[in-house]
Order: C-alpha cells, then structure tokens, then sequence
C-alpha cells in the first residue's frame, strides 16, 4: 500500500491560523493544560446542548409533529420486520455494541502508535472514544425517555432511550478510522470508498436501532450529531495540544519528536 510520509489530521499544516494563535500565546504553559481546558470547556457545552435538546424532545416536543413521528415511525419499522432482516440488523447492531468499539478502537490506538511513531493520533483515539462515552452517559442519566412501545428486538439497556450511544459512538469510530488512514493513502478512489464505508456503518447502525424497536429518530439523529460534533471537537483539542508542545524546545529522539 502505497503511503505518504508522516501526514496525518494533527500535522501543524492542518491548524487554523486562531488555533496557532492560541497556542503560541498559550505555549508556556505545562505541556497538556491548554488542550485539557479546550476538550473539558467543550464537553461541558455539550452536555448542555444535548441537555436541552433532550428536554425539548422529551416535555416540549412530546405532542408536536416530531412527538407524533418519533412513535409513526417506530410503528412503521415493526410492521416492516422480516426474519432475513433482524439477523442482519442484529449483525450490524454489533457494529456499534460497547465491546466492539472498545476492541477496535484499542487496535486503532496501537496501529497508530506503531504507524506514526509518536502518541498524539492515539491519544486521539482514546479522547474521541472516551469523552463520547462520557457525555453521553452523562446525558443520558439527565434525560429520562422510554424505549419505544413496540417489542424490542434486543435487551434494553437501563439507560434513557435519548440519545443513542451506538449511533454516537459508530460515528465516532468508523469516522475516526477514516479520518487516520485517509491521510496515508495515495489513491483518491481508495479515500473517496474509505470516507463512503466509514459514513455508511453508522448510518446501517442508526436505522438498525430504529428497525429493533431499541431508539427514536430523534435519538438516533442527536446520537449522530453528538458523535460528529465531539469527533470534531477532539481532532481540534488533540491539535492544538501538539501545536503547544511543537513551540516548545524539546529534546528529540531518532530525528523525531513525540
């Protein structure tokens, strides 16, 4: 496989002029401090958002249009159920099960620790995944919604029904994967079919849930924009840490920094 030498989504190359910015004004700082604050100030702005969202969607929103869609459509979905298509929504349910993200995304961390030779993209992976799980637990304990009354084809979770952390969390590691390997790659079909796959898991995995009876649209849109959105927000925080620590004279390994 052909690759390009060590490109990758946190290079300096890809920062915004405000992001260097910062992080030259910030570049006395410990080493650490300056993207800790960033991804800590934006998770608690999204905890907020998604706070809000929830109670517009749950006691606001509950006997609007979207309050009666949200249950149409669920409807729709068990009337539509055939026994080829639950063993095929059960499969890609697994796409975004707890232990399947962990498990891949642990291999991702150490195939670009081995790969770039340096942490930063790892400690990406571990940022992106983490801090997903984090605001959506915490979401998800602020926002009491039920499952939607149809049978479920799989065991319900004791969390609320909103948002959906199998969407949130597919978004974040398929992107995730296509984000890292994109940047090596040569060929614009094979990034144009990576980028197509990496969209496509979470979508299947999203219109699974709502095929098993276990989401909401509306759950299963906020999961995916909440995925998106801290993805984002991680790539950004991981960068600008590497940006502080690049203005920092440090000693050097193998002609490389870490």
């Amino acid at each position: 496989m052909a690759t390009t030498a060590q490109t990758s989504p946190l290079d300096d190359g890809r920062a915004t002029m405000k992001h260097r910015a910062l992080a030259q004004r910030c570049r006395d700082w410990k080493p650490g401090l300056l993207p800790a604050l960033y991804l800590v100030g934006w998770a608690i702005f999204l905890l907020a958002v998604f706070i809000g969202i929830g109670l517009l969607v749950t006691k606001l929103g509950a006997h609007d249009a979207i309050g009666r869609a949200d249950p149409a459509t669920e409807r729709w979905f068990a009337r539509e159920r055939a026994p080829e298509l639950n063993k095929v929504t059960h499969y890609t349910t697994d796409l975004g099960e707890t232990i399947t993200v962990t498990a891949v995304g642990a291999l991702l961390a150490i195939a670009s620790r081995l790969l770039w030779r340096r942490w930063r993209e790892s400690i990406l992976v571990v940022v992106a995944l983490a801090g997903e799980v984090l605001i959506f637990v915490s979401v998800t304990s602020l926002i009491d919604r039920h499952r939607p009354s149809v049978s479920h084809l799989d065991p319900a979770p004791p969390t609320s029904s909103f948002p959906s952390g199998h969407t949130a969390a597919s978004v974040v590691l398929y992107l995730l994967i296509a984000l890292l390997l994109v940047s090596r790659l040569q060929s614009g079909a094979i990034r144009k079919l990576l980028w197509i796959v990496a969209l496509a898991i979470p979508v299947a995995v999203g219109l699974s849930r709502l095929y098993r009876g276990m989401h909401y649209p509306t759950d299963v849109l906020s999961g995916a924009a909440l995925g998106a959105v801290w993805l984002l927000v991680a790539v950004k925080g991981v960068r600008l840490g590497a940006l502080q620590r690049d203005l920092q004279p440090q000693p050097t390994t193998n002609g490389r920094k870490a």
